[in-house]
């Protein structure tokens, strides 16, 4: 991602466009005519939707894990479009603001592929207090992708492979066991590659929220397919804040306004440590937030009424055909002074809306996932935004977009 953000625009962009949702509690039942069904309904014959018959793992532990603050979209000084930017800045600011781990991810075609040789063997990436996620941005002419591995692997040939076929380059990430993201998916530098050989998408990035509609878009089109990539963000932040000596730059005015945490991508971990972020990222455990210091999104549903949760965003299970009890839960973020809404999307299109606070931090919903049929619930949540110190000017280009989740599934078939 290319944006320069110059100062008229930081002033300019000051919310997201997003038109009033329903009063709370309502249920929206129609639909746009677009030939597809409605959130519920049978799916068309034909379509690979399963018949409530899968043999799905037992869920993980709702409360067995740790939740980790991070940004997964961040250029060094080892990027040649970076300003101010060496690693330890980066490190320095990621730990005054409170996350957890960093997936620096440089772009390899600047140095040839050789990001081991690079940003992998910088001293503060090595040295980090932080859990240093080891990746890159694969940068080639069909579009960006960024790697995250818990350990170094041979990115030289993931990178030399950028213009061969897409199952062999899907097929080399799975030999290597790293997980792999589509970058941008629209505008600029889109991923112009197979959906079916990544694990996640940026549906959310950079500060200025205004620009993800295409990106949501296409999450909603793979997930309504049965495909189920995890939804993550990334500040994509190429610019620090010169200190004593340095330079300022024409794109230095970017530092104030997206920057490390803009956003900010929570997993739900089953320890710190960087396999577990890799894995509850591809598993799916992820709330994303506009920045470290707004509420984090958690997700959860009771599926046999007796008050307690059973799965949470992430997880996939068959329905039984009853009623669901779901929760959205705010954690931490500041004291609001207006309630929050929350906007609860199922099969693509819009279900309910909910209001939290002030003075609550959560809300339900009951809704029947139908048996036999393939169901997504996610939800968005819009409101008060929360102030960053560090990076000034994320708020106003963030607008009233605070935070989302991850679908609860129902009925996915793994193998699909």
């Amino acid at each position: 991602m290319k944006t320069v953000f110059g100062l008229l625009a930081v002033l300019w962009i000051t919310g997201c466009g997003v038109s009033a949702p329903p009063q709370a509690g309502d249920v929206v039942t129609d639909h746009p005519d677009d030939g597809g069904p409605a959130p519920g309904e049978p799916h068309d014959e034909g379509d690979p939707a399963p018949s409530g018959d899968l043999d799905l793992p037992p869920v993980a532990s709702l409360t067995d894990g740790v939740w980790l603050a991070g940004d997964l979209h961040i250029h060094s000084e080892h990027s040649a479009d970076s300003s101010n930017n060496p690693v330890r800045k980066i490190v320095d600011l990621a730990s005054t603001v409170g996350l957890d781990y960093l997936g620096i991810t440089d772009h390899d075609n600047h140095v040839d592929g050789a990001v081991a040789a690079n940003t992998w063997i910088d001293a503060d990436f090595q040295g980090s207090p932080l859990i240093m996620l080891y990746g890159a941005e694969w940068t080639t002419h069909r579009g960006h992708g960024n790697t995250f591995s818990a350990t170094a692997y041979d990115h030289q040939r993931f990178y030399d492979l950028r213009d061969d076929l897409d199952t062999r380059i899907g097929a080399l990430a799975d030999e290597f066991g790293i997980h792999f993201s589509a970058n941008h998916p629209s505008g600029g530098d889109n991923f112009g590659f197979s959906f079916d050989i990544v694990d996640s998408i940026e549906v959310w990035n950079s500060a200025i929220w205004s620009m993800n509609t295409g990106a949501m878009a296409i999450w909603d089109d793979m997930l309504k397919s049965g495909r189920n990539p995890t939804g993550r963000g990334g500040s994509d932040s190429h610019h620090g804040y010169p200190e004593a000596g340095d330079t300022p730059e024409f794109n230095t005015i970017q530092a104030g306004a997206n920057n490390v945490g803009t956003p900010t991508t929570w997993v739900f971990a089953t320890e710190p440590s960087a396999q577990a972020v890799v894995d509850a990222l591809t598993n799916g455990r992820v709330a994303i937030s506009s920045n470290p210091n707004a509420p984090r999104v958690e997700f959860h549903a009771d599926l046999d009424g007796d008050g307690e949760m059973d799965m949470m965003m992430g997880d996939n299970v068959v329905p039984s055909g009853a009623p669901a009890n779901f929760r959205v839960t705010l954690v931490g973020g500041p004291l609001a002074l207006l309630p929050y809404t929350v906007t609860v999307i199922k099969d693509g299109f819009e279900l309910t809306s909910l209001t939290i606070g002030p003075g609550a931090s959560s809300a339900e919903f009951v809704d029947t996932p139908a048996f036999g049929v393939r169901s997504y619930y996610r939800v968005e949540v819009t409101g008060q935004q929360a102030l960053f110190p560090e990076v000034p000017a994320a708020a106003a280009l963030s607008g009233n977009m605070i935070g989302l989740s991850n679908p609860i599934y129902f009925n996915f078939d793994p193998a699909y």
